[in-house]
């Protein structure tokens, strides 16, 4: 005897459920998705620079960095400056502490000289010292003394000459070639006890100076000579010497 067949309602009842239960899995995982998706498209929004807002900063950096380096090239001119400053200010003390000292040496020599135990001396150069000016051209300054007269006036002129070498031949140089002028008048002086007097004179090219001789010459009275070593006058060796 055959078996009834199931009422056609309860055949296929569980398929709609798994459809339902699949439909609903889908729905979620593409909600998930685009909350990952719009999340992502968020953060970018938050942290990523405006384009407007990364030009102005690209701005702003270069402006610091032409700022920092204009500081720097400040700080080195001055620090230059400084250097160059306080080089200039030590060859100045040097001179000063040098020309005290010459001075300090001079007072104590004038001191012995007009001093009541100084040797009594008549008119005479007690120094001479020559400085170059360029290759031929040099200044001299010839200190003169005497005490012998005490208030007397001592008055007249001085000249130099210089005797060398050119052309492997001695030749004496008179005060006329000296100063490059015919019958040149000479230095004068005036003074009780001394006087320094200078003035400039000038070497020919190729003279090798040797021997300088200074020559005073008193109104009324008799010439006094004394004569220098060029490396005396000069404290440095005659240009030319080996």
């Amino acid at each position: 005897m055959n078996e009834p067949s199931p009422p056609p309602e309860a055949v296929g009842k569980p398929a709609p459920e798994r459809h339902q239960g699949h439909g609903l899995a889908y729905t979620v995982i593409a909600v998930f998705l685009l909350a990952l998706v719009f999340g992502a498209w968020g953060l970018w929004k938050v942290f990523a620079p405006a384009p407007g807002d990364a030009s102005a900063q690209l701005e702003e950096q270069r402006e610091r960095i032409a700022a920092l380096e204009q500081n720097v090239a400040n700080l080195t001119r001055s620090d230059q400056i400084s250097r160059n400053a306080n080089t200039a200010l030590q060859g100045t003390l040097a001179e000063r502490d040098e020309e005290i000292a010459g001075l300090r040496a001079d007072v104590a020599f004038y001191e012995r000289f007009v001093g009541a135990t100084g040797q009594r001396r008549g008119l005479t150069v007690h120094a001479l010292s020559l400085k170059p000016q360029d290759a031929q051209a040099w200044h001299f300054v010839a200190t003169l003394t005497q005490n012998l007269n005490r208030g007397a006036i001592n008055q007249g002129r001085a000249t130099l000459s210089v005797e060398g070498t050119r052309d492997g031949r001695m030749q004496q140089l008179d005060w006329s070639s000296l100063r490059q002028q015919p019958d040149a008048p000479g230095v004068d002086y005036s003074f009780k006890y001394f006087q320094r007097v200078e003035g400039d004179v000038l070497l020919p090219p190729g003279f090798k100076p040797v021997r300088v001789i200074v020559r005073l010459q008193p109104k009324g009275g008799t010439a006094v000579e004394r004569s220098f070593t060029w490396a005396d006058a000069t404290g440095a060796q005659a240009p030319g010497q080996q």
